[in-house]
């Protein structure tokens, strides 16, 4: 027996040491066995955290969905010779040099719709837009929805009605509003009475939450016989009472920005030396706001793993290092923080969890937004304070979550007028830049908002009880939905 053991331990390391030495990889049924959690068919970035398969989470991931099926992991890995059974279907071959940084016209991206399909590349790389159109809305009535009691918050609100004209309609719970039938039915019929053009929702910072917003867009889809929203909708919100007056009262000053006034800055964070996605997007922004005879000063974050990454050339170029280990930054040079003193519309691409985007703490936003639009493509940039799902560990970006609060609503405390962003996991540019197109046709914040929304309504193919997440799971199929747009629905941020 001892002289068995003694030769076939060799054995089973020398046929250990070929399988590697031949890259040979698991079956992909394996993974699947192995990290499929709730086995749903697919892995979330949460499943694989801490795994060696954690980092090739995003190159498996070529839609970007944030979740990955076995046929893309199957693609993936027939692009290097291997099979899904993990063998090698032909020598693997080396690409030499890196690959060439393209900055593609925006006009010319693909405006994807149901049944629209994509390249892999303009998957990876979020190189495409959300096709969306204008829904008309038959309504000329301005409502504002809220569960607010106290009348530090009822003030404003009532002045805000009084300068449209409109009319507040007090629920008890706004986060709960979808469980109540009858009343849920009611105010159906209140609205259907109405006919509203713009729906202000002003929900409690406790009432906040993701069912909150998916309950507000089973209602507004709800009040004719088509699946989408059918009023121009947009969300009220701060974290204290001072701060919501001075939301209001900037609204009700508020004049379009005219294109020659209008001075955007774009932040994006590059990671790696391949992951320049969000770079890419700057750049997008530059070349299209140069056709419009605009500057655009551009802020670019690097990690520590991406010094051989592409850097962006020109005079307003600042290209920053990110702290690291677990920190990020929080403040800017005297120079940059002129830029953004001096800027009106801020876009920021890039990887986020609550309290950060694009690697940029809410330590780090600005303390004077007075008057100014902030669009984060980033995830959680909008997250509630109280969540309906379950808890995340680990974000896109090998980033921790942790209970902070959300970027976007620091930037409304600090005094922007219009914040965008997403209660979950955003998918970024592609949805990010059709509404900041509307807006910048001349369009109010709930016509935008409402195209993203209707767009992406469409693009899923939701009807009528579909919206509302009644499955506990980290990524539901209506996260795609969970954008928030923080603003007077009525307010034209930028105009000719």
């Amino acid at each position: 027996m001892r002289f068995l053991i003694c030769f076939t331990l060799p054995m089973l390391v020398s046929a250990c040491g070929v399988g590697h030495a031949l890259g040979q990889q698991p079956p992909v049924t394996e993974i699947y066995k192995i990290y499929d959690g709730n086995n749903d068919g697919v892995l979330e970035v949460t499943e694989v955290a801490g795994s060696r398969y954690a980092r090739q989470f995003p190159r498996w991931d070529v839609d970007g969905d944030k979740q990955v099926s076995p046929t893309e992991i199957i693609a993936f890995r027939r692009r290097f010779g291997i099979a899904a059974d993990g063998t090698m279907l032909r020598a693997p071959t080396r690409k030499e040099g890196s690959k060439k940084f393209v900055v593609p016209d925006i006009a010319g991206l693909k405006r994807v719709r149901k049944g629209v399909s994509l390249s892999r590349d303009d998957a990876r790389n979020s190189a495409f837009v959300l096709g969306t159109e204008m829904h008309e809305v038959d309504g000329t009535q301005y409502v504002i929805l809220t569960d607010h009691i106290d009348d530090a918050f009822l003030q404003p609100l009532q002045k805000l009605a009084l300068h449209h004209q409109g009319q507040i309609i007090s629920v008890p719970d706004l986060a709960l509003l979808h469980e109540q039938e009858e009343r849920f039915t009611e105010l159906q019929k209140q609205l259907q009475a109405i006919g509203p053009r713009y729906v202000a929702i002003a929900p409690r910072l406790a009432t906040f939450r993701e069912n909150m917003l998916m309950g507000m867009w089973e209602l507004l889809s709800t009040l004719d016989d088509d699946p989408e929203l059918d009023v121009f909708p947009g969300v009220l919100l701060a974290s204290n009472a001072p701060a919501f007056s001075k939301l209001i009262a900037q609204s009700l000053s508020h004049q379009p920005v005219a294109d020659t006034h209008l001075r955007p800055i774009a932040l994006s964070q590059v990671l790696s030396d391949a992951e320049t996605r969000s770079l890419q997007k700057a750049a997008m922004l530059r070349q299209y706001f140069r056709s419009r005879d605009l500057e655009t000063p551009i802020v670019a974050i690097y990690g520590k793993k991406a010094k051989a990454a592409p850097r962006l050339k020109g005079e307003q170029v600042w290209n920053l290092e990110a702290p690291g280990g677990g920190n990020f930054i929080e403040s800017f040079s005297p120079d940059l923080s002129g830029k953004f003193n001096e800027s009106n519309l801020i876009i920021m691409h890039g990887h986020g969890v609550p309290g950060m985007s694009c690697s940029v703490d809410i330590k780090g936003v600005p303390e004077n937004l007075h008057g100014k639009v902030l669009m984060t493509g980033s995830c959680f940039s909008a997250s509630p304070n109280k969540s309906d799902l379950p808890e995340m560990r680990d974000a896109p970006g090998g980033y921790t979550v942790q209970k902070r609060d959300a970027f976007v609503l620091r930037a409304i405390d600090q005094g922007a007028v219009v914040a965008f962003g997403h209660q979950r996991l955003s998918s970024g540019f592609p949805h990010l830049y059709p509404v900041l197109e509307c807006w910048l046709e001349g369009n109010t914040v709930g016509e935008g908002y409402q195209r993203l929304i209707n767009g992406l309504i469409n693009l899923k193919g939701l009807k009528s009880g579909d919206f509302v997440i009644r499955e506990r799971t980290k990524k539901p199929p209506q996260n795609s939905l969970l954008y928030v747009v923080i603003g007077d629905p009525a307010l034209q941020p930028f105009g000719n």
